[in-house]
């Protein structure tokens, strides 16, 4: 009697915790979760998936592209050879890829930055480089440098350097090779001595970076933009420039000055020249002319023989009879000698009676 009745309470118990809550309420039990996901071959589908969903997680593979370098940690430790561009595949956790860049990078040394200027894509903006010269004036120096990380060391670079690298390599070299060179000079003569200068600072980098281990970094180009000279040296500067465009326009006016005369000699003696030609050509003319006519006189008086000497006679006494005939107050003159009468005169009208030969 006794067991039955504990077999009863102990069924009440058992049912009320089943349906209801400590208030009574009745609350549904909750479903039975089936782990076998429909069968075995499921099962083997989810467990892929999910190794595959845990290796992408993971990202066991980097892809290095064109322009940039892979430097492969193991264990923290870097490997010596750089990774080329393309897809690699890691060991996770073990393995981690740091990608560095190999394109060109500038630095532009500005003593005006201006607000529009930014950085970012390989180019950066650094104050002007402020070094003293011969004499110890501060002389501010504008460049524009473009260089590049050494693809074929970039492990040793990255491992020797550190990521930083281009703060302790590059601007460090470029500031004590500036330093160096404008050292040289005088500032007045910084101006005129210009493409020597940004050559020797040029040189300078070069044999600077060259000499490093494994030339961390491969010097593109060099452009010096401006030198920046303090405002009493500038001044000088300016004095002296104003002077020699006086001297250089003085020497310009003094050449006028000689070519003018050079001009006004030359067309005096030119004229001088064509005046003594004009006289020599007419003292030429009256010597022609007097030969011409001494020549002319050799051969009349060659020509002057006994016979026409006679013949000349002849005409004149026949002249003469015609001129009596008319006139008989004629006069006829004898040569000296009484070779042939030559002249004969009408007394009467002298002036139209009058020959002579």
């Amino acid at each position: 009697m006794a067991s039955d009745m504990n077999d009863y309470f102990n069924k009440k118990k058992s049912g009320s915790s089943n349906s209801s809550n400590n208030n009574g309420f009745n609350v549904p039990k909750p479903p039975k979760i089936d782990f076998n996901f429909g069968g075995g071959k499921a099962g083997i589908i989810y467990f892929i998936g999910g190794i595959l969903l845990l290796l992408i997680l993971a990202k066991p593979f980097v892809v290095i592209t064109e322009g940039e370098r892979g430097i492969l940690a193991t264990n923290g430790k870097y490997e010596a050879q750089a990774l080329l561009p393309g897809l690699h595949f890691i060991i996770p956790v073990i393995q981690k890829v740091y990608i560095v860049d190999t394109k060109v990078r500038i630095i532009n040394y500005a003593s005006r930055i201006e607000r529009t200027a930014t950085t970012g894509d390989g180019i950066e903006i650094k104050p002007a480089i402020t070094v003293l010269d011969k004499r110890g004036l501060p002389v501010s120096i504008e460049l524009t440098i473009q260089y590049r990380l050494n693809a074929e060391y970039a492990a040793q670079t990255i491992s020797n350097w550190g990521f930083s690298w281009e703060e302790k390599i590059i601007n460090p070299v470029v500031r004590d090779v500036v330093r160096n060179v404008i050292g040289n000079y005088e500032a007045e003569a910084l101006p005129t001595q210009r493409n020597a200068i940004a050559a020797a600072i040029e040189l300078g980098m070069t044999k600077s970076i060259s000499s490093l281990q494994n030339t961390p970094a491969e010097l593109q180009s060099v452009q010096l933009r401006e030198i920046v000279l303090p405002t009493k040296v500038k001044d000088q500067i300016e004095r002296v420039q104003l002077a020699k465009q006086q001297v250089q326009q003085a020497e310009q006016e003094v050449a006028k000055a000689k070519q003018e005369a050079l001009k006004r000699a030359a067309e005096a003696q030119g004229l001088a020249d064509a005046v003594k030609i004009e006289a020599s050509g007419k003292a030429q003319a009256i010597t022609i002319e007097a030969d011409a006519k001494a020549k002319a006189n050799l051969l009349i008086a060659r020509s002057l023989t006994n016979q026409l000497l006679q013949l000349e006679q002849i005409q004149v006494q026949g002249k003469f009879n015609e001129a009596l005939s008319v006139n008989k107050d004629a006069k006829i003159f004898l040569t000296p000698g009484g070779s042939t009468p030559n002249i004969w005169v009408d007394t009467k009208d002298a002036r139209k009676q009058s020959s002579v030969n």
